[in-house]
């Protein structure tokens, strides 16, 4: 089916009137969509949908624009039609990838997935809601299909970049589907996230800066069930030379709080689930002692930073190890990485942790509580600009 937001029209003919980059006919409506996303019965119920509706607000639009255009080598035009197929465990990624592709003035086709609801549907029919000025309807598609190859190949033929979300074999999938020749592929396969813990920082803290921190963890964390890419999946307590008992005692007793403050819940099936995938690192050797506190935490002691799990284990899953510097976890990093969320370290200790890394592996770094918040920077891509391209002029 294809949704009511941009419905006329011919998909593959061209419009009479295109966008450019930058257009301020989209930056009105992306304007507008992020009030309707930052309204507070909206936030209430989708607190993920608060991060989305700041990323669209005409300010942060503004510095998109600026990237995308501060260019004196050549100019910049749209890269022309691009087809997104994002996850469906991750229900606003879309907006993300679509918004920035559509502020560079491109066609969009995005294709929502139909097991996609909860927020999902709530931007969806906020998109519906919205005013937008015809060329926008002509011009943006959001499509919802089964496995239809036969879709799948034409709208492949049809775009000039295929940008891919989801796991390896969805992107290898997908990628049986041939491009154009002038077409390329945008991917975003597995990924896995981290978070640091400086036990000497934790120490240092006072009370209401250790909560706050546990609480920007807890959002990493619960929101998407843990299934984000750049959700944390193990903890490393860094620094405790051997005494982190009292600090991860600490961290999950506040973690606890804030889950039940939050009403939080982890269903029976998955409680399960997590208990099945603890006792396997256990059986392997991966892990040392296994912790249930709470049907919504599970703590796994790690016989290593090399028995770290890269795959999802389930919501409120914690595998912890300790490491004595930040710098001796480099060699447990590879491509594979995404985001290393981390409290208490200096701004020198994190520079020189992503030297060491030297770009093969980690592609963010940031603090608790930003892990999930989306930029135009992305798995190391550049988005405004990949979403343009450029043409050199010489008089």
């Amino acid at each position: 089916m294809i949704h009511r937001f941009g419905v006329e029209g011919d998909l593959t003919a061209p419009s009479e009137e295109r966008l450019a980059v930058g257009d301020p006919r989209m930056v009105d409506f992306l304007a507008k969509l992020a009030r309707k996303l930052l309204a507070p019965a909206v936030a209430r119920r989708h607190p993920e949908l608060g991060s989305l509706g700041y990323f669209l607000r005409p300010a942060e639009l503004k510095r998109s624009v600026e990237r995308m255009t501060a260019r004196q080598d050549a100019l910049v035009f749209p890269r022309g039609n691009v087809f997104h197929l994002p996850p469906a465990n991750v229900d606003t990624i879309f907006v993300y990838s679509w918004a920035i592709s559509a502020l560079a003035g491109n066609h969009n086709v995005v294709r929502i997935s139909s097991r996609s609801a909860g927020a999902a549907e709530v931007i969806l029919e906020a998109l519906n809601e919205t005013e937008a000025d015809p060329v926008i309807a002509r011009t943006q598609r959001m499509v919802t299909y089964g496995h239809d190859d036969a879709v799948t190949a034409a709208l492949s033929r049809w775009c000039d970049l295929r940008v891919i979300w989801g796991g390896d074999t969805a992107v290898d999938t997908i990628r049986r589907q041939p491009l154009r020749p002038s077409a390329r592929d945008l991917t975003f396969p597995d990924r896995t996230s981290w978070a640091v813990l400086s036990v000497p920082g934790w120490r240092a803290a006072d009370p209401a800066a250790r909560r706050a921190a546990v609480v920007g963890f807890a959002n990493d964390a619960y929101w998407f069930d843990q299934a984000a890419c750049s959700s944390p999946r193990t903890v490393f307590l860094v620094g405790g030379g051997g005494d982190t008992g009292g600090v991860r005692a600490e961290f999950l007793d506040l973690l606890l709080g804030v889950v039940d403050q939050r009403g939080w819940t982890v269903d029976p099936a998955m409680a399960v689930e997590k208990r099945v995938n603890a006792y396997g690192l256990a059986a392997t050797g991966a892990a040392t002692a296994l912790d249930f506190p709470d049907n919504r935490i599970t703590a796994v002691t790690l016989a290593g930073t090399d028995r770290a799990p890269r795959r999802w284990i389930g919501a409120g899953a914690f595998p912890f190890a300790e490491v004595d510097s930040l710098i001796d976890l480099v060699p447990a990093m590879n491509r594979q990485d995404q985001t290393v969320s981390h409290f208490g370290f200096t701004p020198a200790e994190l520079r020189a942790f992503a030297v060491e890394l030297g770009g093969r592996g980690v592609d963010r770094i940031v603090p608790f509580g930003s892990a999930l918040t989306f930029g135009a920077i992305w798995d190391g891509y550049d988005l405004p600009a990949e979403f343009t391209r450029l043409t050199t002029l010489q008089p």
